[in-house]
């Protein structure tokens, strides 16, 4: 076949394969969250506190990687009824697998299991998730899928549009009576079991009033037409690859292998679990208001009320009259919200942002998309800082000590990436989710988050912020640097990195811990047109 004739078939297969449509002809059944659950255990071990706080929420904060991931565990150990449970990414490493174990058991025991996926992530795991899908008590759906399953890449090529809006949305309920909602997806790194990176994140764990709320936005996007089930995709082929019972035997296998790992260790002396078995596990009360994207927003043309959760989540801004604190790994404001944040400051509102630094960013092209408003921040008058990749001298030290103290201990990873999702509001509101300062946030993927009223927390955040933060991170400031030059009418300005390094103040003249190779690509990215995708 001559070179012509060879480039033509790739071209008209590619075309074909392009014109795959999702499927249409397959049954749905509406299912929503079930109303009477207070005979569950939940239910019968939360009802006298609701009762004593109507209206209200309780809320024990997540901070921990490990005890975010105990306390994923223990609930579906102790769901009785149904498990609600929505996630933008599941890896299939260990934590992940140990998720799916613990899911499979409770569909096993008779729990309602209701998985809700968005579909990017699901490329190269549909063997395991359609035979998951085939227990009768067990439904997987996805969000916003893909057309073509084994060449996504054809999807991204001819309805960029459509695929590139993804479910950024975490959630996990039980029996309708318990909730964690916050920033972290499924896979080791953000509990405290990868070696190499550890996300620093935060989820709510919550009872009370805002469980019903996450329950019926979970209920929206389920049933929602942008969520197809996964078995209108199921092949013979996919549901031979991994029947159920050989599914079964080898997470129960996996599992028991994990629990001699030097992580279940860890688990096991964790805060969380040492809290719950002396019945010390606080729960903090207050006014709390649900705010998530409409499932419609896949389609949606602008910004608006009802569809766009960012115009919520501003409005609460705009009611801040002393302190903003905003926590975003990924961090690209754009013009209008820097003229928005500086003009804050201008009313007399102290504005601090932590955000990843490059070194610390595990995706370097969204930070070329934040740089170039660094300068016009720190003009404006905001307290601008970026977090550490690596452990502080301090905290390695006690990490050593800690080590030396049980050998056998998961100690965690030595390098770190911020993760976390959260505002204070005058140190009387918080919020914590998933949403990013950036326009992938606002504008394409839809996103979900907890405006929590407890001053408690809300202290915490600030206090926690103003001790640590020149520990953990680099203050950003803008330097004179002294020239010999007669001639030059003003003084050249450069960036400097502050820190505090063994009790030291230290101060970098280029972005810490990276290479000139590093800087120079982000500098690259940033000439290109990408903001709008980050």
């Amino acid at each position: 076949m001559s070179l012509i004739k060879s480039v033509f078939v790739i071209c008209l297969v590619t075309v074909l394969a392009s014109c795959a449509s999702l499927p249409k002809d397959y049954e749905r059944h509406a299912s929503h969250a079930l109303e009477d659950t207070s005979d569950t255990p939940f239910g019968r071990a939360v009802i006298q506190a609701v009762k004593d706080h109507p209206g209200e929420t309780g809320v024990y904060m997540l901070d921990n990687g490990k005890d975010a991931f105990v306390a994923r565990i223990k609930i579906i150990k102790h769901a009785e009824r149904s498990l609600d449970v929505q996630y933008y990414i599941w890896h299939e490493d260990l934590t992940g697998k140990v998720m799916h174990d613990r899911l499979l058991a409770a569909a096993d025991r008779g729990v309602r299991v209701r998985l809700l996926l968005d579909d990017l992530d699901t490329a190269g795991k549909e063997a395991n998730l359609v035979a998951m899908d085939s227990h009768p008590n067990l439904e997987i759906r996805l969000y916003n899928p893909f057309a073509n399953r084994k060449n996504r890449f054809l999807d991204f090529a001819s309805d960029l549009g459509r695929v590139n809006r993804r479910m950024h949305n975490k959630s996990l309920t039980a029996d309708n009576m318990i909730s964690i909602a916050g920033g972290r997806n499924i896979g080791d790194e953000y509990f405290g079991a990868q070696l190499d990176v550890d996300f620093s994140d935060l989820d709510m764990m919550a009872i009370g009033a805002v469980v019903k709320d996450i329950s019926s936005a979970f209920d929206l996007y389920w049933n929602s037409d942008y969520v197809i089930p996964l078995s209108a995709f199921a092949t013979k082929e996919t549901v031979k690859k991994k029947k159920l019972a050989a599914l079964d035997e080898e997470l129960d296998k996996f599992l028991e292998e994990a629990r001699n790992s030097s992580y279940a260790q860890a688990l096991r002396e964790s805060d969380l679990v040492k809290k719950l078995e002396k019945k010390e596990l606080q729960f903090f009360w207050g006014k709390a208001v649900l705010i998530y994207d409409h499932p419609s927003k896949v389609e949606a043309s602008e910004v608006q009320d009802g569809t766009h959760m960012a115009l919520d989540l501003k409005k609460v801004m705009d009611e801040t009259q002393r302190e903003l604190i905003i926590i975003s790994p990924y961090f690209v404001p754009g013009h209008n919200f820097v003229n928005y944040l500086t003009g804050l400051v201008k009313k007399g509102v102290n504005v601090k942002i932590l955000t990843n630094s490059l070194a610390a960013n595990d995706v370097p092209i969204v930070f070329s998309g934040y740089k170039g408003y660094r300068w016009d921040l720190i003009r404006g008058g905001v307290e601008l800082y970026e977090f550490k990749p690596l452990l502080t001298k301090e905290e390695k030290k006690k990490e050593d000590k800690e080590e030396d103290k049980i050998k056998k201990s998961w100690i965690g990873s030595s390098r770190a990436s911020l993760h976390a999702k959260s505002l204070g509001f005058d140190r009387q509101k918080i919020f914590v989710g998933s949403f990013n300062v950036d326009p992938r946030s606002v504008v394409l993927n839809t996103e979900m988050g907890i405006i929590f009223e407890n001053e408690h927390y809300a202290q915490k955040l600030g206090t926690g912020f103003e001790k640590k933060i020149m520990t953990l991170a680099y203050q950003l400031k803008i330097k004179e640097i002294p020239s010999d030059d007669a001639l030059m009418d003003s003084p050249v300005l450069a960036l400097e990195w502050v820190t505090m390094e063994g009790g030291k103040e230290v101060r970098y003249n280029n972005e810490p811990e990276t290479t000139w190779w590093q800087r120079f690509l982000t500098g690259f990215m940033a000439l290109l047109p990408l903001e709008s995708q980050l």
